[in-house]
């Protein structure tokens, strides 16, 4: 379908909280695992660390306003905010009804996206694709947030090791036809369902009248099968989406990925024969924050001017079941 205009971004900010854990402060929980190890696997040096009285929510209002702010639009003018989290404050309502609150958008739709660390990039997709149908949303607020470290056993390091809080938002506009996303692959790979999961809370492990496993309520992964799934699946999104946009792989002027492990990201683009030049990462410092992850390096790539006006921008992430999106920008 050919439409007047297409649908871009046009703001970014994130949140980070202010508490860190370096690798030796997680290493006192940790049996036989080193600094030096968690570096040489995953390229992670600390994680962030929500304080107690913070909330997904109010981490998610914080990132928006960034966003906001970066695009200079008035909050009244959102006709649409998504919410891509699975650390919700509540069951329910969603957390964007909560964003909506906290910010005064009194005119913007709202629902929340579960795709797990996908999230983001799939918010992104449904928002233009919501934006490209509908005259009345005029901007459009996509939101990553999570809040991790609630659910993150500090003594399993298949998990520990990753798991970060914050937030990151962007902002979506109508540009002009042939600008703003031009391509987007998303699929799944389902046969290793549980290799990352979170049962607790769930209509199989309710709150209520269960076995009181601890493990249950924390996150499990299995990092081998998860790392099979990106390498295998990634490039293929990657590539499909280039092909739906009509440019090759070597045509992306940019690329940003899930900062799930840095190991990984780098053995992805080596194997898609780019320039690591060609992305931008800091998960090192961040760790993985799941749904804000993409979130949250788009907005310090744009932070430090790395995506050029005009330029080709791919976005990619891997989330639990397992799903895989990538979108492509014209910028």
């Amino acid at each position: 379908m050919i439409h007047e205009y297409g649908a871009g971004l046009i703001g970014f900010g994130h949140y980070l909280p202010n508490g860190t854990e370096s690798n030796e402060e997680l290493c006192k929980y940790l049996d036989g695992i080193t600094p030096e190890w968690i570096v040489e696997k995953t390229g992670i040096t600390q994680r962030f660390i929500a304080a107690k009285d913070e909330t997904a929510s109010g981490m998610a209002v914080s990132a928006a306003r960034a966003a906001i702010a970066d695009a200079g639009i008035n909050i009244a003018d959102i006709g649409l905010i998504i919410g891509c989290t699975y650390s919700h404050d509540y069951q329910f309502p969603p957390l964007s009804a909560k964003v909506q609150k906290e910010l005064g958008a009194k005119n913007a739709q709202v629902f929340d996206l579960q795709a797990n660390c996908a999230g983001f990039v799939t918010g992104l997709k449904t928002a233009a694709d919501s934006m490209l149908v509908d005259s009345d949303i005029q901007y459009a607020l996509v939101i990553g947030v999570e809040l991790h470290t609630r659910f993150s056993n500090r003594a399993n390091h298949e998990t520990s090791i990753f798991l970060s809080d914050g937030a990151g938002a962007a902002i979506l506009a109508k540009v002009a036809s042939g600008s703003g996303i031009i391509g987007h692959n998303f699929h799944a790979d389902t046969s290793t369902y549980e290799s990352v999961r979170l049962r607790g809370g769930g209509s199989s492990f309710p709150p209520i009248g269960r076995e009181q496993d601890p493990a249950i309520d924390y996150m499990e992964m299995n990092g081998l099968a998860t790392w099979k799934q990106a390498i295998t699946n990634l490039p293929v999104s990657i590539r499909k989406a280039c092909a739906k946009a009509g440019i090759t792989t070597e045509q992306m002027d940019f690329l940003l990925f899930h900062q799930a492990n840095l190991a990984l990201i780098q053995y992805i683009v080596k194997k898609m024969k780019l320039p690591l030049d060609k992305t931008f990462t800091d998960v090192e410092r961040v760790g993985n924050t799941g749904s804000a992850s993409l979130a949250i390096v788009l907005s310090e790539a744009h932070q430090n001017n790395l995506i050029k006006k005009d330029s080709i921008l791919a976005l990619s992430a891997v989330g639990a079941g397992f799903i895989f999106g990538t979108t492509i920008w014209k910028m």
